[in-house]
């Protein structure tokens, strides 16, 4: 048998609920409100824009491949891309081109001075060298950063002369990827800049006959192009070696830093 409450009891029971309502409320009430969430629409894109990807520094690693991947993604260093030296080399990204990888260091091209922020490092295992000995690139590696360069320049679109190597960009300090790197290979690709041999030659003869300029003039040259040289008119270190860089590029069996005829003459062919 069920019991019917009485009366008074259902008043008492329903005066407890109100209470008890009236006091969440009053709970609610006081509480904090959660902030609204962030909606942003993305459907409509400005067409005045570009990337702020401008340049692809080219390096060496001087170690082997298991060393590079440990140095170039644990350590104070990084690459956007390092490309193995196995037969069939692996291309590895280690971090995303939207983010600034750590490879460029103290280092200028043109006006550009933060090279980190602005470029896409690619990393390529070899032990690199020194004087006359020098580590040679294989074919296979050569092809896969063809095919790597191609893709990144279309989409960033990037310059010839803003692909450049890591002595190019801080001579003083580096001299990867080295006199072994097929920089014309490249250029031949359409892949970086090169200059035009006939009229270097042309030019080369002209200062055979006529003298060398001045060093004020060669450092002024290769302003032009890019490289971070002094100002100060004088064949001195520093300047040898941004000579020796440019010759590593562009005239890479012999870079000894001097303004010699033939280094004059494709300094001034290149446009």
């Amino acid at each position: 048998m069920i019991l019917q409450p009485s009366a008074a009891t259902t008043s008492r029971y329903a005066a407890g609920l109100a209470a008890a309502a009236c006091a969440l409320l009053v709970g609610c009430a006081g509480a904090p409100k959660s902030p609204p969430r962030l909606e942003i629409d993305r459907s409509i894109q400005a067409q005045s824009q570009n990337s702020r990807v401008e340049f692809v520094v080219l390096h060496y690693t001087s170690a082997s491949n298991e060393r590079s991947l440990e140095l170039l993604s644990r350590r104070n260093v990084s690459s956007h891309y390092l490309i193995t030296d196995e037969p069939r080399p692996r291309v590895y990204q280690l971090v995303d081109e939207s983010r600034r990888a750590w490879h460029a260091g103290v280092s200028q091209w043109f006006e550009r001075t933060d090279m980190n922020s602005a470029s896409i490092g690619i990393e390529i295992v070899n032990p690199g060298g020194a004087g006359l000995d020098w580590a040679p690139y294989s074919d296979a590696q050569i092809e896969t950063l063809l095919l790597l360069l191609k893709d990144i320049v279309q989409r960033h679109q990037i310059k010839a002369y803003n692909i450049v190597g890591h002595s190019d960009i801080a001579p003083q300090r580096k001299v990867d990827p080295g006199p072994l790197f097929p920089w014309k290979k490249l250029a031949d690709a359409g892949l970086g800049r090169w200059y035009d041999e006939t009229l270097a030659a042309q030019y080369r003869g002209e200062f055979e006959r006529k003298g060398l300029p001045d060093v004020r003039w060669v450092q002024g040259q290769l302003e032009r192009l890019g490289y971070d040289a002094p100002k100060n008119g004088r064949l001195d270190k520093a300047t040898r070696k941004v000579i020796a860089a440019f010759q590593m590029h562009y005239r890479p069996r012999l870079y000894d830093g001097l303004p010699d005829a033939e280094t004059l003459g494709i300094l001034k062919s290149l446009p």
